[in-house]
Parts: C-alpha cells; structure tokens; sequence
C-alpha cells in the first residue's frame, strides 16, 4: 500500500497529465487536505520534498482564507534555459548522494537517457575514489570537482 505522500504526488502528477498544455495547475491547500483527509501540513511536507526544481517544478504558494497553491512545471526547450537550471540546482557542490539524486530526477523527467545517467555516475564514482585515495582531497573540494565535472557533462549533453 503507497503512502499518502505517494498518494497525494501521484495525485498531482495526474493533474498534470489531464492538462496536457497546461504548465501550472492551481489548487487550494485546504481543499487537497480534505480531499485526502488529512492535515495541510501533509500537503505542505509533499509540496516541499516531491514538487522541487530537481523533480522538475516550481511551487508558488499564498496563505490564508483564500490561499492558494500554484504548481509550475519547468518545460525547457532551448538548451540554454536547461543549462542555467542545471547549473542553479548543482550549485558550487554536490555530494555523491545528491548527485545520484539529482541524476534519477533528470532521467525521471527524460533528461537524460540511462545510458547517459550510467556514464556520469562512473566518472562521478571514478573521482571520488581517486580523490580520497590517491589524492587525500578534502571531502568539500571533492564535492567541488563532483559538482564542476557534474555540470560540465549535463551542458556537453544539452548542448549536444
């Protein structure tokens, strides 16, 4: 049996779906949480780990009486704009964890094929063996050159 907050994601992933051409859905708080009998911080638990710039959407939300949410899913059709995202959620360091992470949305999201995600995370394994073996890097600035090395092969593929 899935959890509410799988419940409640794939809920918002059918919206999406059922609105083809539409890029954002709007929703009420309160409403999703009656809907699902439950409270609104569940709903707000799911906006924040599942509807993420990583999984491919941005959360607009207004309190109070006549709150609302607004879920935006980011469409990328010049490679620039998936550049500048990549680049914004890789930041200036990234642990392998987040990496692999980061790596399953993209490919979750048909950024990236399974081929491709397979080919970053064993150069990705690849340097953080050699750099806290061979090289004894600290563990920031590996996660420094992860990130660098990350952005650089997710711009060769976009630009690709």
């Amino acid at each position: 049996m899935s959890s509410l907050t799988e419940v409640i994601e794939d809920y918002i992933n059918k919206l999406f779906q059922e609105e083809m051409e539409e890029e954002a859905i709007s929703l009420r708080r309160k409403d999703l949480a009656e809907f699902f009998g439950c409270v609104p911080s569940q709903i707000n638990y799911v906006l924040r780990s599942r509807c993420t710039p990583e999984r491919g959407y941005i959360v607009e939300s207004q309190r109070g009486g006549h709150g609302y949410i607004r879920i935006v899913r980011i469409c990328y059709d010049v490679p620039e704009e998936k550049i500048s995202h990549i680049e914004d959620i890789v930041g200036n360091a990234v642990s392998e964890q987040d990496a692999k992470r980061l790596l399953a949305a993209l490919q979750d999201r048909e950024l990236l094929s399974a081929r491709e995600r397979l080919v970053i995370e064993v150069a990705m394994r690849f340097l953080d063996e050699v750099a806290s073996s061979d090289f004894d890097v600290s563990p920031y600035k590996r996660n420094a050159l992860q990130a660098e090395i990350l952005k650089r092969m997710l711009r060769g593929l976009a630009l690709a």
